[in-house]
This record gives C-alpha cells, sequence and structure tokens, in this order.
C-alpha cells in the first residue's frame, strides 16, 4: 500500500475493520454561502444527481437567476457523464473469501484470488482501476456512490458469488495541534473526529475544541456550528468536505499559517486509513 513504515501498522489495523464507532450519517445543517446539497455531496446517487440538474434548469429559466448556476448545472452534469473518479484516486477493494484460510489452505499455490484482490489500488491515466485476475476495469462514468455495486459485478465475471466491499478515499490534510500532522486518505463517510484521531489527537498544545474546516484557503465550518455537527456524528460528505480540503486544529502557540502549510506538505506520504462502517 505504499505506507511510511511508522504509520504502516495503523493503516492495517483500519483498512478492513468494521469500525461502526467511527462512522455516522447524521445529517449536518449546511451552512451559509456553502454550494448546495446534491452536486457536492461525494456519495450523491445518480437519481440525486439527476433531480439536482432538473432543479437547477428550472432555477435558471428565471430572470434573476444568479451566475453561480450555470457553473453548478456544468459540474453536475460532468459527475453524471465522466463519473467520480480521476487519475490518483485510491480505492480500498475487499473480497471476502468463501471459507476461513489457514496456513498452506491454497496447497501452496499462492494467494487466493480474493487475496489477489484485496488492497488499495489506485486509478490510472486510462481513468481505471489495473486489478489482479481482472485486468483494467474502467471507470469513466461510474459515481462514487456506485462503486461497490459496479465493481462487484465485475469480480463476479471470476469469482463466483463474491462478497465484495469498496471504498473511494479522498485526500484531507489535518495540520495544527496534532500529534501526526499530513494527508490522509479517508472515506467520505468517516467522522471528522475520527480523522483528528487517525492524526494521533491533540498534541500538547492542540485544542481540539477549536478546529476548522477549510476549503481553498476559506473557512467554511468552524465554531459552535462544527462542534454541534461533530457531536451529532456528521461525516466529511455531511459537511460537504472535498478532496484537497483541511481540517485544522487550533494550538495555543501558532507556528503562523506558511510555517503550518509547509509542515502539511513535508509529511507527505501518509498512512491510508478507511474509517467507515462495511455494510455487508
Amino acid at each position: 500500500m505504499n505506507l511510511t513504515p511508522i504509520r504502516a501498522a495503523t493503516a492495517a489495523a483500519l483498512v478492513f475493520a468494521p469500525l461502526a464507532a467511527l462512522s455516522g450519517r447524521a445529517a449536518a445543517q449546511q451552512p451559509s454561502g456553502t454550494a448546495a446539497p446534491a452536486a457536492h455531496r461525494l456519495l450523491a446517487t445518480r437519481t440525486q444527481l439527476r433531480d439536482r440538474v432538473e432543479q437547477l434548469r428550472q432555477m435558471a429559466g428565471s430572470p434573476a437567476a444568479p451566475r453561480w448556476l450555470q457553473a453548478e448545472i456544468s459540474l453536475t452534469e460532468g459527475r453524471l457523464e465522466a463519473g467520480d473518479f480521476r487519475v490518483g484516486d485510491r480505492i480500498v477493494l475487499q473480497v471476502e473469501e468463501p471459507l476461513p484460510v489457514t496456513p498452506g489452505g491454497n496447497g501452496g499455490a499462492g494467494r487466493s484470488p480474493e487475496q489477489q484482490l484485496s488492497d488499495t489500488f489506485t486509478v490510472d491515466g486510462t481513468q481505471g482501476l489495473m486489478l489482479p485476475l481482472l485486468g483494467n476495469v474502467p471507470l469513466r462514468g461510474v459515481l462514487r456512490s456506485e462503486l461497490e455495486e459496479y465493481l462487484s459485478a465485475q469480480v463476479a465475471t471470476r469469482i463466483r458469488d463474491p462478497k465484495v466491499h469498496a471504498h473511494a478515499l479522498i485526500g484531507i490534510a489535518v495540520s495544527g495541534g496534532v500529534v501526526k500532522p499530513g494527508y490522509y486518505a479517508v472515506p467520505p463517510d468517516a467522522l471528522v473526529g475520527a480523522v483528528i484521531t487517525a492524526a494521533g489527537g491533540g498534541n500538547k498544545d492542540g485544542r481540539i475544541t477549536d478546529v476548522k474546516i477549510v476549503h481553498a484557503g476559506n473557512t467554511v465550518w468552524k465554531g459552535q456550528a462544527l462542534q454541534r455537527a461533530i457531536a451529532e456524528g456528521s461525516t466529511l460528505d455531511d459537511l460537504r468536505v472535498q478532496p484537497g480540503d483541511e481540517i485544522a486544529v487550533g494550538q495555543r502557540s501558532s507556528m503562523g499559517d506558511g510555517l503550518r502549510l509547509a509542515a502539511v506538505i513535508l509529511s507527505i506520504p501518509v498512512a491510508i486509513l478507511s474509517i467507515s462502517r462495511l455494510s455487508h
């Protein structure tokens, strides 16, 4: 999985573990000034996106329609056509063994097909996944919400009645007063608190009650609204977090924004963590 040695053990413990306590589906209120729901929900379904396009088109027919409508329509239609996956995206795939595997259970023939397909894979330049046994599996047109069903059908061409779990990961920066600042690859349905915990939690100068979510240099969540959302079990997707956003934990003695961001960049690469609930 190309992890740094220090964090490989942590990732191994979390990648396929069904940590129900670290996942949630509470719907947090959308902060004022943020984009409309479905178009920016990482786990939006095809039906939700189509409904959103129709809603936006109706709004665009008004003489007083805001200028951002066309950009939102293009964004949503682009997702429906091209899908959600881009070069470099990481996907955690797990195919369950049909029976408990014992040492030598494969007769010395090496790893089983299920074991070969259970790993973290990276979307390549063809917008596809190069998977053992299957070759290149195209992802164009596939949404994150469709990934598990889609890959299950692909795996079923080689394995009878497979039980497949698939999680698309997004890169999130965790900075400030945490033990291990850096970039983390996490599923969209991860809890904010769990991501902070994965970064080691607050350090000796950290202020866990002072957390911000930053998008493109702008703070989109902070203060009591964010603390309430965290307490209610809101996920990254509930909060409209996007790839590349930053969870910034306050600290008593700040290094300043420039040094803080430099510390984040220098910490790459970091562990891949999958901390969502396995529902199958």
